[in-house]
């Protein structure tokens, strides 16, 4: 692949990612956002399959992905759905060992689970979430404010 292709997929990828979190921010979606914010989150995970760099940038890359796939079906109601992504995001940090977005991992199953209803799994993998957070080297005092709010987030869902 060209090094112009590649920049395309980077590019589209990235926007594609950022604008399903712009849905995902709306408080007032109706049924064409929501739509839309689903097409952009498998966009986003289609083109970052063909994005050429370090393998386990790749990796993070696709773990990502599914996990903001599994958090828009979630935000759809779909509980199988949002599990199979969220097992997927999971599966692809833990075994290629990316310890600095585990806990988005784990976060990601604690709301699976929390629209599933099951709120003894959900509760489970918060405290995973909390663990690998307060464990993540790299990131900064903002980074891991939104990443607490998160799973802050995702508790609030348990019993619902």
């Amino acid at each position: 692949m060209s090094r112009n292709e590649t920049e395309f997929h980077r590019k589209t990828a990235k926007k594609c990612f950022n604008e399903t979190w712009d849905y995902l921010d709306k408080k007032d979606r109706d049924a064409n956002d929501e739509q839309q914010m689903l097409h952009l989150a498998h966009t986003a995970r289609y083109h970052w399959g063909f994005v050429q760099s370090p393998k386990n940038e790749q990796m993070k890359h696709l773990a990502v992905s599914d996990w903001q796939i599994s958090r828009v079906y979630a935000a759809l109601y779909q509980p199988q759905l949002a599990l199979n992504f969220a097992k997927s995001a999971l599966e692809i940090m833990q075994k290629n060992n990316l310890s600095d977005v585990l806990h988005t991992g784990y976060e990601g199953m604690a709301r699976a689970y929390a629209i599933a209803k099951d709120n003894q799994s959900s509760r489970d993998y918060i405290r995973k979430a909390r663990e690998q957070l307060n464990k993540a080297t790299g990131l900064d005092a903002e980074d891991k404010k939104i990443y607490a709010d998160q799973i802050r987030e995702t508790e609030e869902l348990i019993g619902k």
